[in-house]
């Protein structure tokens, strides 16, 4: 009787391992499967943000344009000069997002000229060349 009931707890437990074998490569076929759909929603979620990016720069520059020759009276040149430096300013701001164009250093955004100290830049206190 204990013989039986042996073979059927080991019979039994091969079928569960055998079970429990397919499950985990299931499992590690569905955690691929959630890895692909993941990047995939990342590549959807970058493409979103630069998209609008670019769309909402070309937006304020047409609505500053207009404003521009609503106030001024300089139609139609106000909406056609904003417009295109609202479209040049969308194209930066993907390129910037991208990777593509480095943002501008600290130092030389507050420097005048765009020369950091030291560079030879007007003003520059160092007379003697940088020596």
């Amino acid at each position: 009787m204990t013989d039986d009931r042996n073979e059927g707890l080991e019979e039994r437990r091969k079928r569960l391992d055998a079970q429990l074998s397919e499950r985990r490569g299931n499992d590690s076929r569905d955690a691929a499967d959630e890895a692909r759909a993941a990047s995939n929603r990342k590549g959807y979620q970058v493409a979103i943000k630069l998209s609008s990016e670019f769309v909402a720069a070309v937006i304020v520059g047409a609505l500053l344009g207009y404003l521009l020759d609503t106030f001024a009276g300089t139609a139609p040149w106000g909406m056609i000069v904003l417009l295109l430096l609202g479209f040049c300013a969308g194209v930066l701001n993907v390129m910037r997002s991208a990777g593509m164009v480095a943002s501008p250093h600290p130092a030389d955004r507050t420097a005048p000229g765009g020369l950091g100290r030291g560079q030879g830049g007007v003003g520059d206190d160092n007379k003697d060349g940088g020596a």
